[in-house]
């Protein structure tokens, strides 16, 4: 009997002991997350600091001059907005104008995720505390655009998995219509550059659907991590142009992405930027606040692709399990097709096979009809098929 008892007491000890080195592991990630963090903030401060006094002194001379030759931080906090794309030249299409466009994004990023390029401030409703493994932050300031930021800790790795999950974004973002790769290329560093053209669904029925241009660069750093950036272009002549395709509106995606960076035992810290220009001008009035709004970008992107890294992380890659039944797996992947299928009913693109049967204007009633692909029958005949009723009401 005390043999058995000794024997349960150790086996519960072993197990306490496990569960206190991976609480161990992970806090050490998080205070390594923070440290960087509290860095960062150390950095934006010092400069914030240096911009006052120098508009102060500026003040007591008389005002604030226009030499445009002081290298002062005012001037040069200008050099984080980014160019405009319509800046390169046609002749940026060989794989070395290619590839410095590419290495411009990465640098752009690096400031946004790691650097002092945007004003983050924490999203309201996110309370970090001992038990949190994440923090989200939304732009704070005038630079064009929405934007967010979450740092969170994966129990995934390798890096390069994580980065692969994160670029395949029709798996995760459920308003992503589709994805094409138009152009793609490897790199001397082991990494790769592609040109890609994405569809957005519209949330409402009173707006037009996004499309984005962008080029992806995937590479790795010398500290181990692993990243992976895009940001819009105009053109690339030695890639397949995108071209406008109706209903859609071609939207901006500024420098975003993803850095991963292994942390031994306990997986790994990823970093997820989104900064976007949805050109809310072209969207009625009452709705441009979907459009303006940095919080629904981070719960409905930033936030989403986190949240699938971690249930990965919890069922595993892949992430069913043979002979136990139905797995939660299996029930987000329901659940994302009837997504899909209630936001291909709200746009109804006609390249789908809707087709319109009446409408009374863009604020009343739209009727339309989808009918299987082998009917041959006329519509308002037809016994298989999709009706779709939509009203919009302000």
């Amino acid at each position: 009997k005390v043999w058995f008892q000794n024997r349960r007491c150790r086996e519960k000890q072993r197990k306490e002991s496990c569960r206190l080195q991976t609480v161990n592991a992970k806090l050490s990630a998080m205070n390594k997350l923070l440290m960087d963090e509290n860095d960062r903030l150390r950095k934006q401060a010092a400069q914030l600091l240096y911009e006052n006094g120098y508009i102060r002194q500026q003040l007591q001379h008389g005002g604030i001059t226009t030499d445009t030759s002081c290298d002062s931080v005012v001037t040069s906090g200008l050099q984080h907005i980014p160019t405009p794309h319509h800046q390169h030249s046609p002749q940026d299409a060989t794989y070395s104008g290619i590839l410095s466009l590419a290495e411009e994004i990465l640098s752009e990023f690096l400031e946004k995720a790691t650097g002092t390029a945007v004003d983050w401030v924490q999203m309201p409703g996110m309370k970090p505390g001992p038990d949190s493994t994440e923090m989200v932050n939304i732009l704070h300031g005038s630079i064009a655009g929405t934007a967010a930021r979450a740092c969170g800790l994966v129990s995934l790795e390798p890096a390069k998995l994580i980065v692969e999950v994160f670029k395949d974004k029709t798996a995760w973002h459920r308003d992503c219509r589709r994805m094409a790769t138009l152009y793609a290329t490897s790199t001397s560093n082991g990494g790769s550059i592609e040109v890609l053209y994405t569809q957005m669904f519209a949330p409402t029925t009173l707006a037009s659907a996004r499309d984005f241009y962008t080029l992806r660069y995937t590479s790795p750093l010398e500290d181990g991590s692993v990243v992976v950036c895009e940001r819009s272009i105009s053109s690339l002549s030695d890639a397949a142009m995108a071209p406008q395709v109706q209903p859609f509106i071609r939207a901006c995606m500024q420098a975003s992405g993803c850095l991963v960076r292994p942390c031994e035992g306990t997986g790994s810290i990823v970093i997820i930027v989104d900064h976007m220009d949805l050109e809310p001008l072209l969207v009625p009035e009452v709705l441009r606040a979907l459009y303006n709004s940095s919080i629904v970008l981070a719960q409905g992107v930033t936030m989403a692709a986190l949240k699938h890294l971690r249930h990965l992380a919890k069922q595993g890659i892949p992430d069913i399990v043979l002979g136990q039944g139905q797995q939660p797996a299996a029930v987000r992947a329901l659940s994302h097709r009837l997504v899909k299928g209630f936001n291909n009913a709200v746009n109804t693109f006609m390249d789908e096979g809707w087709t319109m049967i009446t409408c009374d204007g863009t604020d009343d009633i739209t009727i339309m009809v989808k009918a299987p692909p082998s009917s041959t029958v006329k519509l308002h005949t037809s016994s298989k098929g999709v009706l779709c009723a939509k009203a919009s009401m302000l």
